[in-house]
């Protein structure tokens, strides 16, 4: 595990991490990028807890995703199943786990503030978050070749992964309300989501 860690997380973080994992019972896997969520925690039928994190995210991401999900094998093991998944005893879980990993020797000065102050009150997901997750995005190796919803004009067309097409809107406190082509629905924005613009002379 610390050879694989190694390529995805910071080197200073490396043995906190493996302290963390070393429950015989906690199982993590690494997966090829999924466009929905960076990571995930279920307990098996069988006893055992997996974790999964995508391979694609940046070694400062990869480790708050790492660490968010053993927070919720900790919550689950100290608390019991019935808790709420993102609920008090998460939160400070994942707030307990994370102290020792925000220090200049494992995140980059710029990041620091953002990140003590985001674990004042951890969301269910950084990219929540907006400034966080505009500063993390920043250290992917193609962040300059991306586009985000935040980047656009107002009236912009624009596709997502999955291929659905929308107009950008107004913004609406801290997200932008845009319309679908197709269907006319409503659909709020996170300002730092993915999108690909589609040229104006290429119509709809």
């Amino acid at each position: 595990m610390e050879e694989i860690l190694k390529k995805h997380i910071p080197e200073p973080a490396i043995s906190k991490v493996i302290k963390l994992l070393q429950d015989d019972k906690l199982r993590v896997i690494i997966k090829n990028e999924r466009k929905t969520k960076h990571g995930d925690y279920r307990p098996l039928p069988n006893g055992l807890h997996q974790i999964t994190v995508n391979a694609s995210l940046n070694k400062y991401r990869f480790l708050i995703t790492l660490i968010h999900e053993i927070a919720h094998f900790e919550a689950f093991e100290k608390f019991g199943r019935y808790i709420k998944p993102h609920g008090k005893e998460w939160k400070y879980t994942f707030q307990k786990l994370m102290i020792p990993f925000i220090n200049p020797d494992i995140f980059p000065h710029e990041l620091l503030p953002l990140i003590a102050n985001h674990f004042r009150n951890p969301k269910a997901s950084s990219d929540t978050d907006v400034h966080l997750s505009r500063a993390l995005k920043s250290f992917d190796s193609d962040y300059k070749d991306k586009t985000y919803v935040f980047q656009l004009d107002e009236g912009t067309m624009f596709k997502l992964y999955n291929g659905r097409v929308f107009k950008k809107g107004e913004r609406l406190r801290k997200r932008y309300q845009c319309t679908e082509v197709a269907s006319g629905g409503l659909y709020l924005f996170n300002p730092n989501a993915e999108v690909e613009v589609i040229p104006a002379k290429a119509g709809i």
